[in-house]
This record gives structure tokens, sequence and C-alpha cells, in this order.
């Protein structure tokens, strides 16, 4: 079986991040994304092969990722670039992995069970800090308290969203937050409740977000309940809240387009 592995959105904020990462520690993987220039350059400094390609084409794609037996997908947003990836995945018989943290993702990641099952190869998203450590606390909890019914799961970090990350969440600002109510993913109003948690240094006001653990925490723990809340200032919630008046508004394609123009 080959051990040659691809990072696809190399030229990325992150995906670059993860490059000269994987250089560092004596790896060689195959540079790509559609970009060919960038992909050129990047992959010539660091002694790496590249390939440029699209993904509107999946055979094509399919093509390009053979011979390798795992693809990084960095290119987001990966609601535009998670289907077709997994699609040439499947047809090139290569494992995928990708650093979102969408929900939507992880839904149709788990919707390509069987054919990922007879295709032999695993899809799994969210490789990146997004859902793992709070996946980990979820089972946890689920083995200390077996018939648990709601879980209210919060996490804080010191971290800042990146240009890709930033452009990915302008995708859904239309459409609210979500949360799951017996077993199924609902939509509700941004920062619809709110509590105090105490994260290890006291306690903040966190408010509720569209986080993937709505949807990888059911799966890990089949609890049908389930809320992900961050830290949020009175300022942020009321401005969250105050957002939901201009959902149509922030749904029109156009001020998608512009906001992302923006970051």
């Amino acid at each position: 079986m080959s051990t040659q592995w691809m990072i696809y959105g190399a030229n990325g904020y992150t995906g670059e991040l993860i490059a000269r990462e994987a250089v560092r520690r004596g790896l060689a993987p195959t540079l790509a994304g559609r970009n060919q220039g960038k992909i050129d350059a990047l992959a010539h400094e660091l002694g790496l092969q590249a390939r440029g390609f699209g993904l509107d084409d999946t055979k094509q794609a399919s093509r390009q990722i053979e011979g390798h037996a795992l693809v990084l997908n960095c290119a987001g947003p990966f609601s535009a670039t998670a289907a077709p990836m997994m699609e040439a995945c499947l047809k090139a018989g290569a494992h995928y992995l990708d650093i979102t943290g969408e929900i939507a993702v992880f839904e149709l990641a788990q919707s390509l069970d069987a054919r990922a099952r007879e295709a032999g190869i695993v899809i799994c998203p969210g490789v990146g800090f997004d859902v793992i450590p709070t996946d980990c606390i979820a089972a946890m909890l689920k083995k200390q308290m077996p018939d648990a019914t709601h879980l209210a799961l919060g996490f804080d970090s010191r971290s800042g969203l990146s240009p890709g990350t930033a452009k990915t969440s302008t995708e859904g600002v239309g459409e609210g937050s979500k949360v799951r109510r017996d077993g199924k993913i609902v939509s509700v109003p941004l920062a619809h409740r709110v509590r105090y948690i105490d994260f290890g240094n006291g306690e903040k006001m966190a408010m509720t977000i569209p986080w993937g653990d709505v949807s990888t925490a059911y799966h890990t723990t089949g609890i049908p309940n389930i809320e992900v809340f961050v830290p949020a200032t009175p300022t942020m919630v009321f401005g969250a809240r105050m957002s939901t008046y201009m959902t149509p508004l922030l749904a029109l394609p156009p001020m998608r387009e512009m906001m992302k123009t923006l970051i």
C-alpha cells in the first residue's frame, strides 16, 4: 500500500502551516490545490511534488489523487470542497481527512459510511482542533452517565480565526444557529441560550453557537439533545441576537461575497 499522501489547499493559511510542519518532521506530502502557480512555488521551496487541479470534475480529481493513501483537505469553505473531494477519494480509494468544523460536512461524512466501508477507506473530517478534545470529553461523560439525555458542551479558546475559517463562517451566517433536539439537528436563533460556565478560571458568560459537536457528539454518545457554548460578552450576545433580524439580508449571496472580500 502506498504511503504517499496529499495536502489539498496547501497554499492556504492552515494548509501551508501543515505543509511546513510536515517537512520539519521529515515527511514529504504531495502539495495540491486549484492555484497551480502558488502550489508550484511552495512545493519548490519545500522540495516537494506539486499538482494543480480543481474539484469541478471529480473524475479528473480522482485521477490526480490515485496513488495516494490519503488526502488532507485544507481548502475551505468546506461547504464547497468537502463533497466533491470525498467523492474523488471514494473513486480513488484514498482516505479523506479535513480540518472543518462545519456541521453539514460531518453529517455528509456520516451519510457516506456504507460507501466508505465498501471502498475500504476512512472518511474523517474535523481532524484539527475543532471537535476532537470536546468529543473525547463527551465520550467520557457518557461513560460516567450512561442515561444522560441532554448535553451542554462548552469550550474556551484563546486562538483567533484564520481568514479561511472566517470566510467559512460567512457561508452559514444567514442560517442562524444549530442545536440537536430529540436526535435531530434544528435551526434556532443565534445566541438563543446563555448560561455561565467555569472553564477553569472562573465563571464566564457563554452563548450557544452552531459548532460541529452538534453533529459529532450525537454519533459518539447517542445523547439526543445537544447544545454547544463559547464565552461571550454581553455585547457579543446582543449583537448575535440582533443579527437574527438581519438573517434574510445576510443570507443573500451578494452580501456573503462582500463579507468574504472584506475578510
